[in-house]
C-alpha cells in the first residue's frame, strides 16, 4: 500500500510538472510574440520604413537571440531567425486574434512556437514567436530521475518505521493478549493492565476488566452456593444414614422401628424442599422458569396465605390477624408464585416468633402499587444480618438457625419472585422487637 500510495504521488507530482511546464513555455513564447507585436504597431503607426532593422535590432537585444520571424500580410518575410530558416516541419495556419501553440524542432532543438495573425491599421502579419524547452525537458528529466531513486528508499523507510510503529502501537494489545491467556479460574483477581494514552483501546480494557469483575463475582457466588448446598444436604443424608445404620444394628420393636422410620421421613421432606428450592433458583438464573402472567386479585392470594398462617399460628399459640381493602387489589402475575412468596415470609415470621406473639399481615394499595406487609413480633434480626437475608443460604442467627430448621433459601426465592414480577421486596427489624417485610408489585388497571 505504501509503494502504491508514493507511486500515485510521483505520478501525479510528473503531471503537475508537465502541466505547469507547458504552462510556463507557452507564457515565455507568448510574451515574446506580444514584445514583436508591440514594436510593430509602433512603427506601423508612425509609418516608420525601417521595420526590417528595428526586429533585426530587437533579436539582438534578447539574451542568446531571440528566436521569432515575421510575415507580412502577402506571406513575405519581414524578418526570420537564423533557426527558423533551416527546414522544419509546417507549422499550423495562425489564427487572427488568438494565439496558438506548437511544439516542433528547429534544428535539431525542440520548441514551443506561439504563432498568431494581427491586423494593425492597415496591415496584416503573422508573427512566430520560439521558445526552447530544452532547459524545462531536462529539469523534468532530472525530477523523473529523482523519483526513480527516492521511491524505493522511501518505500523501505516508510515500512521499517511503520513496522517499528505499529509494534510500539500493538504492544498493549499483546500484553492484554498474554495477561487474558494466563487468567483462568484460580487468579480470576487477575486484572488486565490499562494503556497510559486515553483511546479506545484504554477503552477496550477497562470494559475487559469490568467483564472480569463480573465473571469473579459469578464465580465466587457459584462457589459459595455449590459449598454451601454441599454442606446442607449432606447433613440431611448423614442423619438418613446414621439412623439407618443403627436400627440395623440388632432387632428393635416395631415402635423403634416407627419412630427411625418417622425421623428418615422428616429429614427426607426436609430435604425434598430444600432440592426444591435449589432447583426454582437454578431454573430462575438460567431464565428457565415459565410463569404464567394473568390479572388477580391478590386479595385471594392473601386470604389463602391467612388460611395456612392460622394453621401454622395454632400450633404455636401465636395470634395472626389480617388487614384488607373491601374493594380487590388487582396485579398482573402468577398465582402460584405470588402464593409461594406470601407463604414464605408468613412462614418464617411463625417460626420466628416465640409462644404468645404476634404475627399479622395486610394489604394496601396505592395509583400504582399493591403493598403486602408481614408483621411479627419475633426474635428480629440485627443490622449486619439485615443487609444479607436475602442472599442464599444466609440465615440471620447462627444459634437460632441451629435450632429452627431451614436452608436459608426461602427469602432469596421470595426476592426473585417479587423482581420477576416487576415488583421488590425489603425488610426492616429490631432485635427482640420484631421484623416487618414490604412487598411491593405493580398495580394493574382492570379495565
Amino acid at each position: 500500500m505504501l509503494a502504491v500510495s508514493f507511486a500515485a504521488f510521483f505520478w501525479i507530482s510528473d503531471i503537475g510538472f508537465q502541466r505547469s511546464i507547458e504552462t510556463t513555455v507557452n507564457s515565455a513564447s507568448l510574451t515574446d510574440l506580444q514584445t514583436v507585436q508591440r514594436l510593430l504597431a509602433n512603427y506601423v503607426q508612425q509609418g516608420d520604413g525601417h521595420v526590417r532593422e528595428e526586429l533585426s535590432r530587437l533579436a539582438d537585444l534578447w539574451p542568446n537571440g531571440a528566436v521569432f520571424e515575421v510575415a507580412d500580410g502577402q506571406g513575405n518575410w519581414l524578418f526570420r531567425s537564423p533557426r527558423f530558416t533551416h527546414a522544419y516541419p509546417a507549422l499550423p495556419a495562425a489564427q487572427a486574434d488568438k494565439a496558438v501553440f506548437f511544439t516542433t524542432n528547429l534544428d535539431y532543438s525542440q520548441y514551443r512556437i506561439a504563432l498568431k495573425r494581427v491586423a494593425l491599421i492597415d496591415q496584416t502579419f503573422e508573427i512566430h514567436a520560439a521558445v526552447p524547452t530544452e532547459p524545462f525537458d531536462q529539469a523534468l528529466d532530472h525530477f523523473r530521475l529523482i523519483e526513480q531513486e527516492a521511491l524505493p528508499v522511501l518505500v523501505l523507510l516508510a515500512s521499517f518505521f511503520g513496522y517499528w510503529l505499529s509494534g510500539r502501537s500493538l504492544a498493549p494489545v499483546s500484553r492484554i493478549t498474554e495477561t487474558a491467556q494466563s487468567i483462568g479460574v484460580q487468579n480470576l483477581s487477575r486484572r488486565l493492565e490499562l494503556p497510559q494514552v486515553h483511546d479506545e483501546l484504554r477503552e477496550l480494557t477497562a470494559t475487559l476488566n469490568a467483564m472480569l469483575d463480573r465473571i469473579e463475582t459469578s464465580v465466587r457466588k457459584i462457589t459459595q452456593f455449590t459449598a454451601d448446598a454441599s454442606h446442607d444436604l449432606r447433613t440431611p443424608i448423614a442423619i438418613i444414614r446414621t439412623a439407618s445404620e443403627i436400627a440395623l444394628r440388632r432387632p428393635r420393636t416395631d415402635a423403634e422401628y416407627r419412630e427411625v422410620l418417622s425421623r428418615i421421613l422428616m429429614t427426607s421432606v426436609e430435604t425434598s424442599e430444600l432440592l426444591e428450592n435449589l432447583l426454582t433458583l437454578a431454573r430462575a438464573d438460567a431464565g428457565a422458569v415459565g410463569l404464567e402472567m394473568h390479572p388477580l386479585d391478590l386479595s385471594a392470594n392473601v386470604r389463602r396465605a391467612q388460611e395456612r398462617a392460622l394453621v401454622l399460628a395454632g400450633e404455636k399459640t401465636l395470634q395472626f390477624t389480617a388487614h384488607m381493602p373491601p374493594a380487590p387489589v388487582w396485579v398482573r402475575g402468577d398465582s402460584i408464585a405470588i402464593d409461594r412468596l406470601l407463604l414464605i415470609l408468613i412462614d418464617n415470621a411463625v417460626k420466628y416468633t416465640p409462644a404468645g406473639g404476634h404475627c399479622a399481615i395486610e394489604l394496601s394499595h396505592d395509583h400504582d402499587h399493591a403493598h403486602v406487609t408481614i408483621r411479627d413480633t419475633g426474635v428480629g434480626i440485627s443490622p449486619s444480618d439485615l443487609e444479607r437475608i436475602f442472599e442464599r443460604f444466609t440465615r440471620a442467627d447462627i444459634a437460632r438457625s441451629r435450632e429452627t430448621p431451614g436452608a436459608g433459601l426461602g427469602l432469596a426465592i421470595a426476592r426473585w419472585i417479587a423482581e420477576i414480577h416487576g415488583g421488590s421486596i425489603g425488610a426492616e427489624s429490631r432485635v427482640g422487637v420484631g421484623s416487618v417485610f414490604h412487598v411491593h408489585l405493580p398495580a394493574f388497571q382492570n379495565t
